[in-house]
């Protein structure tokens, strides 16, 4: 399996290269060259299989020959064996047609573990193959950092940076980065929005000053493994609810994009999959693109759910790419364009394209503290703000009672406790494995939102390339 760059100017590289390469060089994100796609017979044939095993052999054919189907399958093992439920990612009935999968039994109780853990059992198996150095540079809204600081804590040849936006997460998620104390995890607190971290990662892996000396390395969703390995839990649960003999519809509370585009790369693998339905809180310019194709910023307005306060949402780039008959020098353009004007209209192939499979829906506070309401009145189910707003974006989607709706339950709501208390007068506990966490010491630099102070930060800290 090959991976090509969305914007057509970077060499194609095998799995282990885009892994560890992150971002393109030419600024793009890694996709693979086609789509591996498994017939009805095979799909079914999957069903009943442990969740480890299941994923081994959903990612085999994106893997390729960098990992035998053996190797891949003790890494699928290791990573998903600390998770805190057997399923994995189990399903919670809240009605006749409504479904929950939580996605949040990893060791940080949010979906990124899901991927993240996997990923750094990459990471390591990589490394090792060459004796590298790898500097990771992130940006967080709240549940990536923590996952990802988890997932390479203390692991030799990393180290990881991991810049968030400084009062704009919540206190538990800030805590389950700050305090992780092993000496290869550096986590710095900017001023500014996601945003603007994410602007300052992206701006990194082009800047010959830090790749020339770093091997730069990516854990958030413009990572093609992270993506591949979100794939898998669309097919457990379609599994689980009927396919591929009846199609399942999923609802994803979005903010970057990279969750609802795994879902759109299980309907490119056979799954049948309804419709996905995009739900964004205020900061909503997925749902304004997927609408009237006008994909242009505006102000970040902080919110409840902080991991949905972003207006640029790399993943979208993919979808682009694929829906515009994958023209790498065309999307250059149109992203050359977004980034210099910070608006942008899809193309009318983009628009229709992304019209046979996506809706969208928009939530504003009192829709969310509704739903978290709603769940927990009708079957007694605390949710987290951000689950909250695809269960909004579900329960008010036109889809045929008979095919049931799937939303993606994204984070435990014990992150989240005064919004769900607010909701419902229940304050819901942190699970028995982080009891502790508000009495751990805890480690982490404030800087001003400037590329400069970062980089020269990361420049006295990181260990360079061998």
């Amino acid at each position: 399996m090959e991976y090509i760059s969305t914007r057509g100017g970077a060499a194609a590289l095998d799995f282990e290269g885009a892994t560890l390469a992150g971002l393109a060089s030419d600024g793009g994100l890694y996709l693979p060259r086609e789509w591996p796609r498994f017939s009805r017979a095979e799909i079914a044939a999957f069903a009943g299989l442990p969740y480890a095993e299941l994923a081994a052999r959903i990612m085999q054919p994106f893997v390729g020959n960098c990992l035998t189907p053996e190797r891949l399958r003790e890494l699928t093992h290791a990573a998903y064996g600390r998770f805190a439920h057997k399923a994995v990612t189990p399903l919670r009935q809240l009605d006749q047609q409504h479904w929950l999968l939580e996605l949040f039994h990893g060791p940080t109780l949010a979906f990124k573990d899901v991927a993240l853990q996997l990923l750094g059992l990459f990471f390591e198996e990589f490394l090792a193959r060459g004796e590298q150095n790898l500097t990771i540079v992130g940006a967080t809204s709240g549940d990536t950092g923590s996952a990802a600081i988890d997932a390479v804590a203390g692991r030799a040849q990393v180290d990881i940076f991991m810049l968030h936006p400084h009062g704009r997460v919540s206190d538990v998620q800030r805590r389950q980065m700050t305090t992780v104390l092993a000496p290869n995890v550096h986590n710095i607190a900017i001023s500014g929005t996601f945003d603007d971290a994410q602007a300052m990662v992206k701006r990194m892996f082009g800047d010959p000053a830090m790749t020339g000396r770093f091997n730069i390395g990516a854990v958030n969703s413009i990572n093609w493994a992270r993506l591949m390995a979100q794939v898998v839990y669309y097919f457990a649960a379609g599994l689980q609810l009927g396919a591929p003999h009846r199609p399942v519809a999923f609802a994803v509370p979005t903010g970057n994009f990279g969750d609802v585009f795994a879902g759109y790369v299980a309907a490119q693998m056979g799954l049948p999959i309804e419709r996905l339905i995009v739900a964004t809180n205020v900061n909503d310019i997925l749902h304004r693109a997927l609408t009237s194709g006008d994909y242009s910023t505006g102000t970040v307005t902080p919110t409840a759910a902080p991991s949905m306060d972003i207006q640029v949402s790399s993943n979208f780039e993919r979808l682009l790419f694929d829906l515009g008959g994958r023209d790498g020098a065309a999307l250059a353009a149109q992203m050359a364009g977004f980034e210099t004007t910070k608006a942008m209209q899809l193309t009318n192939a983009q628009r229709e394209g992304a019209a046979t499979l996506f809706s969208s829906a928009r939530a504003d506070a009192d829709d969310m503290s509704r739903a978290i309401g709603w769940a927990w009145q009708k079957s007694g189910e605390l949710v987290d703000p951000h689950t909250a707003i695809g269960l909004h974006a579900a329960r008010t989607a036109d889809i045929d009672r008979s095919i049931p709706v799937v939303t993606l339950a994204t984070a435990h709501p014990a992150k989240f406790s005064d919004a769900v208390e607010r909701a419902t007068g229940q304050r819901p506990p942190l699970p028995v494995r982080v009891g502790d966490l508000f009495e751990r010491e805890e480690r982490c630099i404030e800087l001003p939102g400037d590329y400069a102070a970062i980089t020269d930060y990361i420049t006295a800290h990181a260990a360079p390339r061998r």
